[in-house]
C-alpha cells in the first residue's frame, strides 16, 4: 500500500511540474505575442481611410485619378495578407494606367474589423460588407480582381450582387471544392474554437515571425522572390492574434463555402477571366482554374506557362491587359470618385 501511494504521489509531483511549465512556456508565448503585435502595429500604421459599415469599419487603400478614371477596379487579397499586399503588386501599375484602384482590408485583417466574429468567415459575409462599402464609396459598378482565397470572393460578391459587379478578374483563384482530404487528429485538435484562440494568442505568432520570411519567399515558387515584398506588402500585419485567428476561420471555413456557392458559377453572365500559374505550387492549376473554367464557359481562361502564384507582382502586366480588355469589352463608363 506504501509504495502504490509513493508511486501515485511521485506521478501526480511529475504531472504537476510538467503543467507548470506548459503553464509557463504559453505565458511566455503570450508574452512574445503582444511584444510582437506591438512592433508590427508600430512599424505599420493605421492606413488613413476606413469606410462605416454594418457592425464596424473597412479600411481600404485608393489610388488613381480622382476625375475621368477608365473604371474602377477593386482590389480582394487572398489569405495571410491585407490591402497593401495587390496595391503594391498590380495595384499602383493599374492606377498609373488611368483606373481608380480601391484594395480593401477584408474583415479582420490590416486595419478592418472583424465585424462578426467567427461568422464573418464565409465569402457570403465579407461579400456583403465590402459590396456594402463600395455603395458607401459610391464605386458604382466595378471591375473585380480577386486573388487566391478572394477568388472565391469576388465570385460570391458576383452571385450575390450582379448589379454591382462589372467584370471579374480570377487571379490564381481558389473556387471549386479541393478533393476529400482527412486531417491529422492534431489539426482537428487545433480547429475547436477555445484550443484555435489559445494558439493565436500564444504559440502561433512567435512561430509565423520565425517563418515568415521562407514562407514569402515559397509563395513566389518557381519563380524568383519581389526585392522587399515583406516591407511593401506589410506581410507582418498578419502576425497579431486577432488577424491570425481570422486567416484560421477563413481557411477552415473555405471548403464548405466552396461546396454551396460553386454550383452556381454558371449563372455568372458579367464578362470574367480566370489567369493562373502553370507552375503554381500553392493553388495548382489542374485543381482549380481548369474546373473553374469549365464552369464559368464564357469566361477567358489564360495560363502562364512557368508563372507561380504571386501573379499580381510577377504578371501584373499580364492583368492590366486583362482589365483593359475587360473594359473594352464591357465600355465601361468613367468612374467618379465619391466626396471625402
Amino acid at each position: 500500500m506504501s509504495l502504490a501511494a509513493d508511486l501515485l504521489r511521485v506521478t501526480l509531483g511529475f504531472l504537476a511540474v510538467v503543467l507548470a511549465l506548459v503553464v509557463a512556456a504559453l505565458v511566455c508565448a503570450a508574452v512574445a505575442t503582444r511584444l510582437i503585435a506591438w512592433r508590427v502595429e508600430a512599424r505599420y500604421p493605421p492606413a488613413d481611410r476606413s469606410v462605416a459599415v454594418d457592425g464596424g469599419r473597412i479600411a481600404y487603400l485608393e489610388d488613381g485619378p480622382g476625375e475621368g478614371a477608365r473604371a474602377t477596379v477593386v482590389l480582394l487579397h487572398g489569405a495571410s495578407a491585407n490591402a497593401y499586399d495587390p496595391m503594391e503588386g498590380v495595384g499602383r501599375s493599374l492606377a498609373r494606367a488611368g483606373y481608380r484602384v480601391i484594395a480593401f482590408d477584408r474583415p479582420g485583417y490590416g486595419n478592418s474589423d472583424r465585424l462578426a466574429g467567427s461568422e464573418a468567415a464565409t465569402p457570403a459575409f465579407q461579400g456583403r460588407a465590402l459590396g456594402q462599402a463600395l455603395d458607401r464609396l459610391g464605386a458604382g459598378k466595378v471591375i473585380l480582381l480577386g486573388h487566391s482565397w478572394s477568388g472565391a470572393l469576388a465570385l460570391r460578391m458576383a452571385l450575390d450582387r450582379p448589379e454591382q459587379v462589372r467584370g471579374l478578374v480570377l487571379v490564381a483563384p481558389v473556387a471549386v471544392p479541393f478533393p476529400p482530404r482527412p486531417l491529422p487528429w492534431w489539426a482537428n485538435l487545433a480547429l475547436k474554437p477555445p484550443v484555435t484562440w489559445l494558439l493565436t494568442h500564444t504559440v502561433a505568432v512567435p512561430l509565423g515571425l520565425a517563418y515568415l520570411p521562407s514562407v514569402a519567399r515559397s509563395v513566389f515558387r518557381p519563380e524568383a522572390p519581389v526585392e522587399n515584398y515583406v516591407a511593401a506588402s506589410r506581410a507582418p500585419l498578419i502576425l497579431r492574434p486577432e488577424s491570425a485567428l481570422a486567416n484560421i476561420q477563413d481557411l477552415a471555413g473555405l471548403p464548405g463555402a466552396l461546396a454551396e456557392q460553386a454550383p452556381h458559377y454558371g449563372t455568372i453572365r458579367v464578362p470574367s477571366v480566370i489567369v493562373a500559374g502553370g507552375a503554381d505550387p500553392v493553388v495548382q492549376t489542374e485543381l482549380q482554374a481548369d474546373p473553374l473554367g469549365r464552369a464559368m464557359p464564357h469566361a477567358r481562361r489564360v495560363v502562364l506557362p512557368g508563372a507561380g502564384h504571386m501573379l499580381t507582382y510577377t504578371a501584373a502586366e499580364a492583368l492590366i491587359r486583362e482589365v483593359d480588355g475587360l473594359t473594352a469589352a464591357d465600355e465601361i463608363t468613367p468612374a467618379r470618385r465619391a466626396p471625402e
